[in-house]
């Protein structure tokens, strides 16, 4: 099975990618590793390399051709932004919640000041934006790749949970009675 899933940092990737990949058995791929792995072997900061990833499209095309190939070897739950546009997925999810939201929780959670995490979303989000107009002409803010949007601030992780869970167990249940 290959599930993915996308949003904005703090909006719980990462917390419902860890639930679906203890729950199910499932590797956990996370394409802000992949990127960190990159920078990493490049002896550069992540910075830098966003920088490179903002002039040329090739550090997306590692990530993307990386997903792929775990992808077709061994399924998984793959968490990234791109994740549901480059992958052919079982489900496709997207989290989303407002961004001051979600800067409060990464200011908690790195301990920083809500504006500071509030501007590094913005720069982020806007530089990402940019790219994937420019190298997937892909509408961040067009979610009908999407099989399930879930906004995380009217649901917690628990709520959020339930809701993909129920989703796979019922793509599960199609399989087998499609059988």
């Amino acid at each position: 099975m290959i599930i993915t899933i996308s949003g904005s940092p703090g909006t719980g990737t990462s917390t419902l990618s860890r639930i679906l990949s203890k729950e199910f058995g499932l590797r956990w791929v996370n394409s802000g590793e992949l990127f960190r792995k990159i920078a990493s072997d490049r002896g550069i900061s992540l910075g830098e390399l966003g920088r490179i990833a903002e002039e040329g499209p090739e550090i997306d095309y590692l990530i993307d051709d990386a997903q792929r190939t775990m992808a077709a070897e061994a399924g998984g739950i793959f968490e990234g932004r791109l994740s549901g546009h480059v992958l052919d997925a079982d489900l496709k999810i997207l989290l989303k919640a407002d961004r001051r939201v979600r800067a409060e929780r990464i200011a908690a959670r790195e301990k920083k000041l809500v504006e500071d995490a509030l501007q590094e979303s913005r720069v982020r989000e806007e530089c990402e934006a940019r790219r994937y107009e420019k190298y997937y002409n892909i509408d961040v803010n067009d979610f009908s790749v999407y099989d399930l949007v879930i906004d995380t601030e009217t649901w917690d992780e628990r709520g959020v949970a339930a809701i993909v869970l129920a989703a796979v167990r019922s793509l599960e249940d199609g399989e087998s009675s499609a059988r």
